[in-house]
């Protein structure tokens, strides 16, 4: 057995066969589990605001969003650094058992800590005392991620898993939505189909991990080198909720809630967008690091290239098209009150590819390679220069100026991981052919606005078309400039299709 591991490491081939699962499956799979997050409650929301009106609504998600809060810190840095350090150690279960137990119960002990916070808050907080039972559901969310390990199932690349019985308690969850909530008493039931929908399926997950590692209690637990590493991540954590949630704020604070509210409407296409296109890089998180560990240097270039060309592939066409249609987008999704929404989205839909960059700079390639300082760095100049164009921009310009201070701050994420890393990223940067996508978007948008010719004043209609238009053309004309990454995965596509 201990020749057969040595051959195996040799040849490169090893028991990585057995998790060797596809990226672009894992990345599919791991898009629809982004979006389904935004997707059910889009379904469930129209319905449950009118029945338990703006008051029920607003004390579940005030509730939630608290919890949340409480959650992160029970949580520290462990879902980013748990997926690295279980991915680097994955061939052997061993190693991978005890380094999941010491992780696994890290999070226990700072989950008891921080129940006794909570409990303390919500007898001596006048806000939360009123709600007591309501809170006390939300705070299920804290025990639920506890047993979910959900940093073990990611770094085993078990993303089909994941995603599948996450839809299927999504799926419960919307249809007791519907057959629990009647009157607006009924707002309890709201906040337990919510936790039920985002975290019953961690039940799952701690029911199954006995197939993975061994559960039985190991001797000599190693906490110390965790520690270090967990804390760098639970930093950028928390520089990351900050400057995320900041322009809302401080909209609110400086300008009133119709001016957040416009700023609410303009982010939620980028949103969206930006839970698909930084998909790619959560999932060749334990993909790189094992590479890394096995100093398997070639694949590791050769998978970050593919990976920057994805993100360029899809986030081009996505900011263009939504910044020419960011007024048929606002007008479908929030309504003609929202007009004022226009202008923000457009400024803020460039980060949608600042984002999808910085994703891969700082989740594969930084954080695999050890270098998350660097990451938390770039985090906290994004958090500072955000607040500071926000303090100057957002007097004069409303929720425009929140969007350009979002844009910057992204911009200077991204510029601060560049420098850390240029010669690599340069060496990366140079195998992308974008000159091909470059003209297929342009092509696409050219035909687009022809639509504009035509008599047509529906924005949903406008949208429609207008997106069979451009991304029809776009996805056509990169193939039939054979570009390589089009062309591999469609000719892979043709493969399966001619087994079947």
């Amino acid at each position: 057995q201990r020749q057969m591991c040595i051959r195996d490491r040799n040849t490169g081939i090893t028991r990585m066969s057995k998790n060797n699962k596809s990226v672009k499956v894992n990345f599919i799979m791991n898009a629809i589990l982004n979006l389904s997050a935004v997707i059910f409650p889009l379904i469930t929301f129209p319905y449950v605001s009118r029945i338990l009106t703006p008051t029920g609504t607003g004390r579940v998600s005030s509730a939630v969003a608290l919890v949340t809060y409480f959650a992160m810190v029970a949580q520290l840095g462990i879902p980013t650094y748990g997926i690295r350090a279980c991915a680097i150690v994955r061939d052997d279960k061993e190693k991978l058992s005890r380094t999941a137990q010491e992780i696994f119960i890290i999070n226990m002990i700072m989950s008891v800590i921080v129940y006794g916070v909570f409990f303390g808050a919500l007898f001596f907080i006048p806000e939360m005392a009123e709600d007591k039972t309501l809170y006390l559901i939300c705070s299920t969310t804290i025990v639920f991620n506890l047993i979910g390990m959900e940093w073990l199932y990611k770094a085993l690349e078990e993303y089909s898993y994941i995603t599948k019985r996450s839809l299927f308690f999504k799926f419960i969850a919307l249809v007791l939505t519907f057959v629990c909530i009647h009157t607006k008493d009924d707002y309890l039931f709201y906040g337990v189909t919510t936790i039920f929908a985002a975290s019953a399926s961690n039940v799952m997950n701690f029911i199954n991990v006995r197939k993975y590692i061994t559960l039985k209690p190991l001797r000599n637990y190693d906490f110390k080198h965790h520690m270090k590493p967990i804390l760098i991540f639970f930093g950028m954590s928390v520089a990351t909720t900050i400057y995320t949630n900041l322009d809302t704020v401080m909209l609110k604070f400086m300008q009133g809630n119709e001016a957040a509210g416009y700023y609410t409407a303009a982010v939620k296409v980028k949103t969206v967008l930006v839970g698909v296109v930084t998909s790619i890089g959560t999932v060749l998180l334990p993909r790189v690091s094992y590479y890394i560990e096995q100093k398997r240097h070639d694949e590791f270039r050769k998978v970050t290239a593919k990976a920057m060309e994805l993100v360029v592939m899809m986030a081009l066409p996505l900011v263009v098209y939504f910044i020419i249609y960011a007024r048929e987008a606002i007008l479908v999704l929030s309504g003609a009150d929202y007009i004022p929404a226009i202008i923000p989205m457009q400024l803020i839909m460039p980060t949608v590819f600042l984002i999808g960059f910085t994703n891969i700079t700082g989740i594969q390639i930084l954080i695999p390679q050890g270098r998350e300082n660097i990451v938390l760095i770039s985090e906290i100049v994004g958090a500072v220069v955000d607040f500071a164009i926000n303090l100057v921009l957002i007097p004069s310009m409303g929720s425009s100026g929140a969007a350009i201070g979002t844009l910057v701050a992204e911009l200077a994420v991204l510029i601060v991981q560049a420098i850390a890393m240029w010669k690599f990223l340069m060496e990366i940067m140079r195998k992308i052919k974008a000159g091909k996508i470059v003209l297929a978007c342009v092509l696409g948008t050219v035909v687009a606005l022809l639509v504009h010719l035509l008599p047509i004043t529906n924005s949903f209609m406008i949208l429609v078309i207008t997106a069979l238009l451009f991304f029809g053309i776009y996805g056509g004309g990169l193939l039939l400039m054979k570009e390589p990454l089009v062309y591999e995965v469609v000719g892979q596509m043709k493969e399966k299709f001619l087994k079947k």
